[in-house]
């Protein structure tokens, strides 16, 4: 007599290892330390530790908006602090070459296009939470993000 555990996965398939093995490589190709789907109910979480990258820090540390004295320390906790609402790619531009959509020091009104995360080959276009001028813009362009993470300041 089966389970009632063996009751409820029976008619789901499991997760097969060229599917897992196809995450994993996507997860190396982008960068991104975690990667979830969902089929039919049923999910698969792939993820790694972060590793620490010394290319990615002579970066950051040029980049003249970490620099702001103010918000430089936590920028999670700025008010105005616009987070990433999914893992993916950031972009500043609507295409390579074309002109970022938001500077700093622009206005901005809510609902305003900010940027684009590209996740899993999908351009999702980031609308601004409030109006307001954008004083920092944390991320460069092309840079991966993590869900929750400071994108830009609004103030």
């Amino acid at each position: 007599m089966a389970s009632d555990k063996d009751k409820k996965t029976q008619g789901r398939a499991a997760y097969d290892e060229e599917t897992i093995r196809g995450l994993a490589k996507l997860l190396d190709e982008t960068g991104l330390t975690e990667i979830e789907i969902e089929n039919d109910g049923q999910r698969i979480r792939i993820g790694r530790a972060a590793r620490a990258v010394s290319v990615a820090a002579p970066a950051m540390a040029a980049a003249p908006v970490v620099a702001a004295p103010a918000t430089a320390a936590d920028p999670a906790k700025h008010p105005g602090m616009v987070p990433s609402p999914m893992v993916g790619t950031a972009y500043l531009a609507p295409s390579p070459g074309a002109r970022p959509f938001v500077d700093v020091g622009q206005s901005v009104k809510a609902g305003d296009t900010v940027l684009i995360i590209e996740a899993m080959k999908t351009m999702n276009q980031i609308p601004a939470p409030r109006g307001g001028i954008v004083t920092q813009i944390l991320v460069e362009d092309g840079q991966p993000v993590e869900f929750g993470e400071p994108m830009m300041i609004i103030e």
